[in-house]
């Protein structure tokens, strides 16, 4: 096998196409790859972010960053994380070479098990990046993994994902099957993407913090969600953000805000508890669009999950 070159850059790195090319989802972190620019993109994400989570992170993130004892300066070892994160959570992080089908997603974080990105935007689009990489995913997510009842939350998006695989695999009527599984899953992305992604919570005197790692690993967006007028903020109402769209490509003019890691982990049980009696078979159209490789995973749930670990 000829040697592969030198560089995880989201979008240019030969390691990956080599992964997904075999079919391989779940890989090692090939750290002696990383280049000196991707070391350097790296540095500058973290150094110029540090001073807004210090204003504008929940005070658990605080604490998790130095539990999991960032580098600043280098791209983590995803075993060096495990070893700090485990302990405090169970959960770990767990290397992929692209995307994860939604419920196969839910399935691992399930089993305290987080899909993590190892590649890194390069130093041109440091701003903005469609796709996940390993700055938003450890600097973004994993610091909130470190606390006990937020990775519980978590945990609990799993079990609402085979709650509700049971629920639809019930179902005879093949287009029914699948107009519901659709929603349902729409519904759930869309109560993730206001909680764990752009979530907001109340913290003590009522200061509003950001706790959702799409805000956390995000220079501009993270001092936005908190200060600019152009947002609005609300208390988080499970009707609104099950029905609620959003667009992933600008900053979000729309925000929910729980009141603790409890008031989530009561928000998740009264999702499930939707689910059960149907209330989430016919939510709102609108984004996210349901891809056909999500909708079969929710269809298949246990072949899902069989042989990919």
């Amino acid at each position: 096998m000829p040697d592969i070159p030198k560089g995880l850059t989201t979008n240019k790195a030969a390691f990956i196409e080599d992964a997904r090319s075999h079919g391989t989802l779940f890989i090692r972190q090939p750290y002696e790859l990383y280049s000196e620019a991707n070391q350097d993109a790296w540095r500058k994400l973290y150094a110029r972010i540090l001073p807004k989570w210090r204003r504008f992170a929940h005070p658990q993130f605080l604490e998790g960053v130095e539990n999991l004892a960032l580098d600043p300066h280098n791209i983590p070892h995803l075993d060096d994380i495990n070893k700090f994160l485990e302990p405090l959570s169970g959960f770990k992080a767990k290397a992929v070479s692209g995307y994860v089908p939604a419920f196969l997603f839910f399935d691992c974080l399930r089993n305290r098990e987080f899909p993590t990105t190892i590649t890194i935007r390069d130093n041109q689009t440091l701003d903005y990046l469609p796709e996940p990489d390993v700055f938003h995913d450890i600097a973004g997510h994993v610091p909130m993994h470190t606390h006990r009842r937020f990775a519980d939350v978590l945990v609990r998006f799993g079990e609402v994902a085979h709650t509700a695989a049971d629920m639809v695999a019930d179902v005879t009527d093949a287009d029914e099957q699948v107009r519901r599984v659709e929603s349902i899953i729409k519904a759930m992305a869309r109560f993730f993407w206001f909680t764990v992604e752009f979530g907001l919570m109340r913290g003590e005197g009522g200061k509003t913090q950001v706790y959702g790692s799409g805000l956390l690993s995000s220079f501009g967006e993270i001092e936005h969600c908190i200060e600019s007028p152009n947002v609005q903020r609300y208390p988080f109402q499970l009707e609104w953000v099950v029905n609620q769209y959003f667009e992933i490509n600008h900053f979000q003019p729309l925000l929910f805000i729980v009141d603790s890691f409890d008031h989530l982990f009561h928000e998740i049980d009264a999702l499930e508890e939707w689910i059960k009696q149907g209330k989430l078979n016919n939510v709102s159209p609108g984004e996210p669009e349901v891809n056909e490789t999500d909708l079969k995973s929710f269809l298949h749930a246990g072949v899902t999950t069989e042989g990919l670990r």
